[in-house]
């Protein structure tokens, strides 16, 4: 199935949420609603499952006008950044819950809970408690008991990001592999840009409740749109200075130009810099510097790091520039 929003607005009294997005999902992508807290990614989502009525526009999922439909009449499957399972519940419940209160007979209900648990790699913790499991194994318990649903659409509401470091990394290849074994449209919102970029078949900006851009990952990452989707994307965030700034020769005039951190080079040539100071990332570098009135990050090898305090030269190639309008923030 397909899913598809047409000019979705939300609004909360005299606040509005939403205004007007257009978004497609096709049937088997998975497409990552990427932005800031306050973007208004988890009230999209929510839109999308019933949970939050939509203030004007249409949700359809596959032929079907879903928009003034309850959740339960949807077929859609969400897994929450909570997690959501009932404490006083097995596992192999939790996973079953929603076929046991649409009336599929109990063994029948037992039986797709244990498959679905087998799926995700949680087939061995269905006599145990969410208070028994990590945030890992709870992860996997609600990823079951969304898949045992066999919906139209799931949706996934940051998931991740109540996991550590290692454990993140380890779940985002586990989600884009049992993606590309399940299928079925997904929606899936995150503020992680790497989250993001790793899993998504295609990403949406939001910004305050518009989106700023779609695209694949490496159209985000090599073509953005906005000076917003430029610097969101990317960590150290992109460079933003005025083309007749302290970088002349890149692009016209009156542009904003845009040069991500690894396109800065250091050494002998180019603008004369001062080094404000040196953040050590395992084998790389955030080398921070003061061009007269601006400032810049460069991102270079550890080993090949200026000494903070000193002065070292900074220059781009032309084909790593990207060009900005500075009025309206859009790639010219």
């Amino acid at each position: 199935m397909t899913l598809a929003l047409e000019g979705v607005r939300v609004a909360h009294g005299a606040h509005e949420v939403l205004h007007g997005v257009d978004l497609t999902v096709a049937r088997d992508e998975l497409l990552v609603v990427l932005g800031p807290s306050g973007a208004g990614k988890s009230t999209l989502l929510r839109a999308v499952a019933g949970l939050t009525p939509v203030s004007a526009g249409r949700v359809a999922i596959g032929e079907r006008d879903v928009t003034r439909l309850r959740p339960g009449q949807r077929n859609v499957a969400m897994v929450f950044q909570s997690y959501a399972l009932f404490p006083h519940l097995t596992a192999a419940e939790n996973i079953a819950f929603g076929l046991i209160v649409r009336d599929v007979p109990k063994a029948a209900a037992a039986e797709r809970a244990r498959q679905a648990a087998a799926s995700v790699g949680c087939g061995h913790l269905l006599d145990r408690r969410p208070g028994q499991l990590s945030g890992g194994e709870r992860q996997r318990v609600a990823l079951a008991r969304a898949l045992v649903r066999e919906p139209d659409v799931f949706l996934l509401d940051e998931p991740l990001s109540n996991l550590d470091a290692e454990l993140r990394v380890e779940m985002r290849a586990e989600l884009k592999a049992l993606h590309a074994r399940v299928g079925g449209a997904t929606l899936h919102v995150t503020h992680d840009q790497v989250e993001a970029l790793v899993l998504g078949d295609r990403i949406a900006v939001l910004r305050d409740g518009r989106i700023e851009q779609i695209g694949t990952p490496d159209e985000i990452w090599s073509t953005p749109a906005t000076t917003f989707v430029a610097r969101f994307v990317g960590s150290p965030p992109m460079n933003l200075l005025p083309a007749d700034g302290p970088l002349p020769g890149l692009a016209p005039p009156g542009r904003l130009i845009g040069i991500r951190p690894g396109a800065l080079r250091l050494g002998s040539e180019g603008a004369v810099a001062s080094v404000e100071r040196v953040e050590v990332v395992g084998e790389d570098a955030h080398v921070y510097l003061r061009l007269g009135e601006h400032s810049a990050v460069a991102r270079i090898p550890s080993a090949e790091r200026p000494a903070t305090g000193s002065e070292t030269h900074v220059m781009a190639r032309d084909a790593d520039v990207h060009v900005f309008d500075p009025t309206t923030g859009k790639r010219v």
